[in-house]
């Protein structure tokens, strides 16, 4: 069994199907209320651009979240 890619397909030329439209960038703003999918509810505390964010989860947990933000939801 192969590993799984951590690059997309390229799309040919020759195939019947759409190519896959990317992702919008989510952005994110500092002190936004946010919820992770595995470490619940935090506020986001610094922005690295569009690269990585910090949440800050309460208790003196903070995690750093790098982009693609798939797990970050906004509240």
């Amino acid at each position: 069994m192969e590993p799984s890619r951590a690059t997309t397909r390229r799309h040919l030329s020759t195939s019947p199907f759409k190519p896959q439209a990317p992702k919008p960038i989510k952005t994110f703003e500092v002190g936004e209320r946010v919820s992770h999918d595995r470490e619940g509810l935090g506020r986001i505390s610094s922005v690295e651009g569009t690269y990585a964010v910090v949440v800050d989860l309460g208790g003196g947990k903070l995690m750093r979240v790098v982009s693609p933000f798939d797990k970050l939801h906004t509240l």
